[in-house]
């Protein structure tokens, strides 16, 4: 497994990195098993949240017994001085540690710098050793740059993928004149990049970032230990498959970060605003059931409290997609009908 700096952290990490929010939907043993796997060849850096539900917990699972040997990224969504120490202290519990590697401020609506509680209590939770770097998550371009040049984060975790604008791709370069470690989650843009050795060749370009790969399925781990043993040359097929994916992709979309959720009418937004894209990059057979039928009906349901817009960090009119969601899906769905 290839190994990257991360960053003035000075952290060695696996090039690629355990995207630990998918694991939350299968069980402990499970987990315990694909997280086990991923360390035994090579993985070293496990990312994860405190919002993540029972992600920490299984991580402290599988890999307590070899704490000193992994590199444990985590993050809070907290807004006070008081909800940032209960979150770490919830999270040491669940991860069976005494310190976190990185502990990152999770998508917050600002930058918290000094003289602000949040930065001041993470601040002091670094100088007694219980977070090792500060860290910020955004998916956000302006507070992202704002971050990097601040002078004030060890690492910065952003959306970047095949689909990223050039403004996006600028982060990159600005992490690197900083000299910040720069972490890539949606590397896949929630599932719906289907080519993933293009978009593994793609991230693999750039030296000074670690993209997360979202894995809750063995076979998904197995796909990027064999990219890892032989990681694929950006050529010219390569290229083709990333301009088709961007031109299918060329509109605005749902990337499925799940910030719209909980919704009140119980509407899955993320799956169901993306589904033409969905059902036709992969099988259609999962959204056919009368389980998705019921699930699309709910949209009929909106109440129209705008929480899935207001929290929407691409500011997509989501209300609008879903709707035209359920229309495109439903007319798809007749021909299973007839």
């Amino acid at each position: 497994m290839d190994t990257i700096r991360l960053g003035r952290t000075g952290l060695i990490v696996s090039r690629s990195g355990f995207g630990a929010l998918p694991i939350q939907r299968i069980s402990f043993e499970e987990s315990k098993k694909i997280l086990r796997k991923a360390y035994e060849n090579g993985i070293n850096f496990f990312d994860t949240a405190r919002g993540y539900t029972d992600s920490e917990e299984k991580i402290g699972y599988a890999l307590g017994s070899v704490r000193k040997d992994i590199i444990i990224a985590t993050k809070s969504p907290a807004k006070t001085k008081e909800g940032l120490f209960s979150n770490v202290k919830e999270s040491l519990k669940n991860l069976k540690t005494d310190y976190i590697d990185i502990l990152q401020f999770h998508n917050p609506s600002f930058v918290p710098k000094p003289g602000d509680e949040l930065f001041d209590a993470m601040l002091s939770l670094k100088e007694n050793g219980t977070v090792r770097f500060i860290g910020i998550t955004n998916h956000g371009l302006d507070r992202a740059l704002e971050a990097a040049r601040s002078g004030l984060y060890d690492t910065i975790q952003f959306p970047l993928s095949a689909l990223s604008s050039e403004n996006e791709l600028k982060l990159i370069d600005e992490c690197k004149k900083y000299d910040l470690g720069l972490i890539a989650m949606k590397a896949l843009s929630g599932g719906l990049i289907r080519n993933v050795p293009a978009a593994f060749a793609f991230l693999r370009q750039y030296d000074n970032l670690v993209p997360i790969w979202g894995i809750q399925r063995e076979s998904e781990l197995d796909q990027f230990l064999a990219l890892e043993k032989a990681p694929p040359a950006l050529d010219e097929k390569m290229w083709e498959a990333i301009e088709l994916e961007r031109k299918e992709l060329a509109s605005n979309f749902c990337r499925g970060c799940g910030y719209c959720l909980p919704c009140p009418a119980k509407i899955p937004i993320p799956t169901a605003a993306r589904m033409s894209l969905l059902m036709t990059r992969s099988p259609v057979e999962p959204f056919i059931t009368k389980e998705w039928k019921e699930n699309m009906d709910r949209i009929s349901d909106c109440i129209n409290c705008g929480h899935c817009k207001n929290h929407c960090p691409y500011g997509l009119d989501t209300p609008a997609l879903l709707k035209a969601a359920q229309k495109w899906y439903k007319d798809f769905c007749k021909q299973f009908t007839q």
